[in-house]
């Protein structure tokens, strides 16, 4: 069996593949155009984020068995398209779900005690102690919109901290155990102190955190998004910053991440967020561990060889 790979990947995948009896085809600079070309020469296909599946590409890739994405999202499959090919999709949140926890507590921190924000007066010669006077997460109300991989770990580390989690997911009940409870929306409407976002992006989901979303919050809230930036508005988030709704925001991921291509709106909430004491950013890294870049080949290649045992 042949498998194209069309993005960077850790060293292992390769022989972990060759381990179960697959031929990886590795070409992490491969353009569309070439994979049009090629793909009906294949059994598998693993990606990233750079490559769109499309109708236009399962169209032609006639012998094509699987698609692996190596990350949690699959906002980059046409799940439709590849689905009606009988083509089964794997992907490995379980790989990156504790860097993306790790990080998304660490965001909290960080906008709670004003970190990033007094490292840069510090450096700037400006010792600020009362104005960076900060708050502590032990007692606050955490609540997730979102309760899979990714809500779970962040719950799990939180938790830690003398907190209280709850967690609304509409698509799951029954989830309440001894980290977590299981709370209707207008429950995180009405108790949140900080509010973390871990929905994948569907057409549901795109847009959903917009103003009048946030404005339903009866307390000051720490927002938190280490999901997709399409999730929230960010001009939204700009108004209730400066309105005072939000407190501090912790972002890893923006509407638009390639920042050359900002349309004047998202430059304008770009430039407040960016100028903004309240505000601390990352560039999508949330997951993004040296750790993780290897378990994220090491449940692919699970997944992948489970699926061929069966199909033998």
């Amino acid at each position: 069996m042949n498998c194209l790979i069309v993005d960077y990947m850790h060293d292992s995948l390769q022989q972990s593949l060759l381990d179960i009896g697959v031929q990886p085809d590795y070409q992490p600079t491969i353009k569309r155009e070439r994979i049009l070309e090629i793909i009906s020469e294949y059994e598998g296909l693993i990606i990233r984020s750079k490559t769109r599946v499309d109708e236009e590409i399962v169209s032609k890739a006639s012998k094509l068995v699987f698609i692996g994405r190596a990350g949690a999202g699959i906002d980059n499959l046409d799940e439709e398209a590849i689905e009606k090919r009988n083509i089964t999709i794997f992907n490995a949140p379980e790989g990156n779900r504790n860097a993306l926890g790790e990080h998304t507590l660490g965001l909290l921190l960080s906008v709670m005690n004003n970190i990033a924000r007094s490292d840069k007066e510090v450096r700037d010669h400006i010792w600020d102690r009362e104005g960076n006077r900060g708050y502590e997460i032990e007692g606050k109300t955490v609540a997730l919109l979102g309760y899979g991989h990714m809500g779970g770990s962040f719950a799990k580390k939180v938790k830690g901290m003398d907190t209280r989690v709850i967690a609304y997911d509409k698509y799951k009940e029954g989830y309440s155990d001894g980290i977590v409870e299981e709370v209707s929306m207008e429950e995180v409407y009405n108790e949140a102190d900080v509010f973390s976002i871990h929905v994948p992006l569907t057409a549901e989901t795109k847009a959903l955190v917009d103003y009048d979303y946030l404005s339903k919050f009866k307390k000051q809230i720490y927002l938190l998004n280490t999901s997709r930036g399409e999730v929230v508005p960010l001009d939204g988030v700009c108004k209730h910053l400066e309105e005072g709704k939000i407190i501090g925001a912790g972002l890893d991921v923006l509407e638009n991440e390639k920042l050359k291509t900002l349309n004047e709106k998202q430059k304008k909430s770009f430039e407040y967020l960016t100028n903004s004491n309240k505000t601390v950013l990352t560039p999508h890294i949330a997951g993004w561990s040296f750790e993780s870049y290897e378990r994220i080949n090491e449940v692919l290649v699970d997944k992948i060889n489970g699926f061929l045992s069966e199909r033998k």
